[in-house]
């Protein structure tokens, strides 16, 4: 069974057809890259999956269970966790701060507990400084655990809206243009990471990228939308060779 089935999606907002009939599964560790061109909906797939827009027909199902009507914090906390186009951090938070915010469906605490500083809640803060120092090192942020975020360059925000993401300890991680913004040397370390993460943690990624070298180097499989609907699936050769991929990305009509 993969662990992420996208099944028979359609997506509408009012009149307008956003999402029209998509599927896409996921295995264990694969690496699956979804393009296409601008407004081609792939960020609202990632919006249906994670709960914040609900699909007017179709099933999702994560490790057997269905996401369809559950809450953003409910999807999170069965592990899907994601990357935005624009960062979305909290800019007057340092970077280690942002990545303990990450980490809000691991707190095992209540309000009286945090009041008092219990030794549970002391226990907790420092395992979850320990694996939010290991993420840092991960991703080679190290340096700028107590940095605010608002003084990082654009493309150091998107590496740390990455490594919130691995804050959460996901099972399936969404990655949204995460190398948009990023210069050349920022785009190798962040292929590494991607890499580093499918061959030794397993966690099973949906990438959405316009690089589409970085795409035909990393991914294992590549789903194509254009305009809502599924136009392509297979492995890298395969689609981006594809002479309907090649026109809906030059506006061209096929032969």
């Amino acid at each position: 069974m993969a662990e992420l089935a996208v099944e028979r999606v359609t997506l509408r907002f009012g009149g307008l057809v956003v999402l029209d009939d998509v599927s896409l599964a996921v295995e264990r560790g694969e690496l699956c890259a979804l393009i296409g061109p601008n407004g081609a909906g792939k960020t609202s797939v990632f919006n249906c999956i994670s709960g914040l827009y609900r699909p007017a027909s179709g099933r999702i199902r994560f490790q057997g269970h269905d996401l369809v009507g559950m809450k953003p914090h409910a999807v999170a906390q069965r592990g899907v966790a994601r990357t935005f186009q624009h960062g979305e951090l909290f800019p007057h938070l340092t970077v280690v701060e942002n990545l303990l915010v990450g980490r809000h469906t691991r707190f095992r605490t209540n309000i009286v507990g945090e009041t008092l500083f219990s030794r549970r809640v002391r226990a907790q803060e420092v395992e979850h400084r320990r694996v939010t120092e290991e993420i840092l090192d991960f991703v080679e942020l190290g340096r700028h655990r107590h940095t605010t975020v608002a003084e990082l360059p654009f493309g150091m925000q998107k590496l740390v809206g990455f490594a919130r993401a691995l804050a959460l300890e996901p099972q399936l991680l969404l990655l949204d243009e995460p190398s948009a913004g990023l210069n050349r040397d920022e785009r190798e370390d962040l292929a590494r990471f991607i890499l580093r993460i499918k061959h030794e943690l397993g966690i099973p990624m949906i990438w959405i990228e316009h690089d589409m070298q970085m795409v035909a180097d990393l991914a294992d499989r590549i789903f194509v939308l254009d305009y809502g609907r599924p136009l392509a699936e297979g492995t890298p050769a395969q689609v981006l060779n594809d002479p309907r991929v090649i026109a809906a990305y030059l506006g061209q009509a096929a032969a």
